[in-house]
């Protein structure tokens, strides 16, 4: 179940850097490249339940922080779940 774990905490950091990827490129990349229509179409489904809930403040977009946090708490949930069987 180790190998499991490990893949599984992969695929996870591979998502907060997509997310963090997506969170740089909204600063230099208008929304018509095809490269950030592509990231945002994986990222955004993510990030609309917490954009929900929490709405831009000041101009600041903080659902990418707040889905890394919580990708980084699911991450140790659920390989730590995995390791213990």
């Amino acid at each position: 179940m180790v190998f499991v774990a490990e893949i599984v905490h992969r695929l996870f950091q591979l998502t907060i850097l997509v997310v963090i990827i997506q969170a740089i490129l909204t600063f230099f990349v208008p929304p018509y490249h095809k490269i950030r229509q592509l990231i945002d179409r994986i990222v955004n489904p993510m990030l609309a339940p917490i954009r929900r809930f929490v709405r831009p403040m000041g101009g600041l977009d903080f659902s990418p922080l707040i889905l890394i946090v919580l990708l980084e708490i699911l991450d140790a949930f659920i390989t730590r779940l995995l390791i213990s069987l």
